[in-house]
């Protein structure tokens, strides 16, 4: 007898769930033992920057012997719905309701080196950096356009991100300073990521958006890795194209193998989070796939879900 998994019920903690906790244990443990529970809470939290709040959540972790993790899922999901709660395939626009449950392995959890590797517009950070690049061009709403069709995965993300960032030729270079102060990060982001790097733990970024706001960032956290497209600047301007590879889905998923192998660890000691259609491959890949505040493309396909402005949830689900 040994635990296989962990069944995570988040909810707001300012409205009672949908979903009791009776019933969570009951559609789960005809597939397995529940051998322990503990309750959760956080308060509420602030950006350091923007004081934007992350409401306080609550919630309870079930500890499961010799189950199927895959089949708790499906349990898991089959409970949420018949709560009324409506998953990512019944969403019409952006309605959610903040509750969730995810199914984490155990070897993720018992895992004594995680590799966590975040996309970063509209996950590390609150904010679409091209979109903010794109105002000073007067061109905002036309990029958002591309940019949702893009999350959703309707469009290319190559060919979009070409097209959207032809429009910041002729932008002088100090605009990316401008945009690059004005950046927020998501409300528990510091939190998550001072806890991960307390535990020993390793943390990349991979972004479909630029290496000239990334960086200065990374190097504040103190990320173990970063990745991002480059912006060509020429004589002070934006020439309105990327230098190099374009950073896509399956770039994204070759750097979370890439780092994993350079740091000795398995696939299932790896943790993938992301918001839209570009994250796709790497958060199928990794050994916790997460949808943070995600586009129905991505929440369909993830292991688990964060529906609340909140990404320390990130660290409940892993262990941390």
């Amino acid at each position: 007898m040994q635990i296989t998994a962990y069944v995570v019920h988040i909810h707001r903690a300012d409205a009672s769930p949908a979903l009791s906790s009776g019933a969570l244990t009951a559609a789960v443990s005809h597939l397995g033992t529940v051998v322990g529970s503990e309750p959760l809470t956080a308060p509420q939290v602030y950006d350091d920057a923007t004081h934007a709040p992350g409401v306080a959540y609550a919630g309870l972790r079930l500890a499961v012997e010799d189950a199927d993790v895959d089949s708790l899922r499906a349990a898991a999901a089959a409970a949420l719905d018949a709560a009324g709660v409506p998953g990512p395939d019944k969403w019409e626009g952006p309605e959610r309701t903040g509750e969730s449950v995810a199914v984490v392995p155990a070897a993720l959890l018992q895992a004594p080196t995680k590799l966590l590797v975040m996309d970063v517009d509209s996950t590390l950070i609150q904010q679409e950096v091209i979109e903010m690049l794109a105002a000073h061009a007067g061109r905002e709403e036309e990029v958002a356009a591309v940019t949702e069709a893009a999350m959703r995965g309707e469009l290319d993300f190559a060919q979009s991100l070409h097209a959207r960032v032809e429009v910041l030729a002729g932008l002088e270079a100090s605009v990316v300073d401008s945009v690059r102060e004005q950046v927020a990060f998501s409300p528990g982001a510091r939190d998550l990521i001072r806890a991960l790097r307390a535990g020993g733990h390793r943390i990349g970024v991979v972004s479909g958006g630029f290496i000239q706001i990334l960086k200065p960032l990374a190097d504040e956290l103190g990320l173990d890795f970063a990745v991002a497209n480059d912006l060509e600047i020429a004589d002070g301007r934006l020439t309105g194209r990327v230098v190099g590879d374009v950073v896509d889905r399956a770039a994204k998923e070759g750097f979370l193998r890439r780092w994993a192998d350079e740091l000795g660890l398995p696939l299932e000691a790896t943790i993938a989070a992301g918001d839209g259609a570009n994250d796709l491959d790497m958060v199928r890949a990794a050994g916790l796939g997460v949808a943070y505040c995600a586009k129905p493309a991505l929440a369909v396909e993830a292991d688990a879900r964060i529906d609340l402005p909140r990404l320390d949830v990130l660290g409940v689900y892993a262990g941390i």
